[in-house]
């Protein structure tokens, strides 16, 4: 298996794996405090991914612990660093992908469009905890430099824009239902 055969949630996973020898249930621990805010993976896609980059030959599991559930943890194997090491490095044409469900319910709101305002709202709201999160992980400037740390920066500038957008929305629905007059 080579970079170009990883999965989206493989490359989570050799990253994570790459950042110190894991368990599955450490790499989702991992995933649901870093990358979950722009990329997600389930237990329900991290354990079928663990079996399939170990068939692969890119990690090995080996058992860990004594007495009561013995755990695999995995590190990665000289093909699955060369495996990262190409994805990162690939100039292939880069995912953005984005599952907004708030955005989804915007875009069908002239079906009910007495939700819109609430709608976007809620999504001011959403974004509102986001940042909240993002900013109990910590912002050091010194280390805006590192990958987790310019990814925190750049989420933070995001989460700020989308705030200031639901704002700017709910003022122009404000005064779109005054018939023109600033509420």
């Amino acid at each position: 298996m080579d970079a170009a055969q990883l999965s989206p949630t493989g490359r989570v996973i050799l990253g994570m794996i790459a950042l110190g020898r894991r368990t599955g249930y450490e790499i989702k621990q991992l995933v649901d405090h870093s990358t979950r805010h722009f990329w997600a993976a389930s237990y329900g896609q991290i354990y079928p991914e663990l079996r399939r980059l170990e068939e692969g030959g890119l990690i090995k599991g080996r058992p860990e612990g004594s007495g009561g559930r013995t755990k695999i943890a995995y590190e990665l194997t000289p093909e699955g660093s060369r495996a990262l090491y190409d994805w990162l490095s690939s100039d292939a044409p880069l995912v953005f992908e984005m599952r907004n469900e708030g955005m989804l319910k915007l875009f069908f709101s002239d079906v009910a469009p007495e939700t819109k305002l609430a709608q976007i709202r809620a999504m001011r709201s959403h974004y509102e905890r986001q940042r909240a999160e993002l900013h109990a992980i910590g912002k050091d400037p010194s280390e805006m430099t590192t990958g987790p740390g310019m990814t925190l920066d750049l989420g933070l500038g995001l989460v700020e824009w989308l705030i200031e957008w639901c704002l700017k929305a709910e003022d122009r629905l404000a005064t779109a239902a005054t018939g023109g007059v600033k509420a």
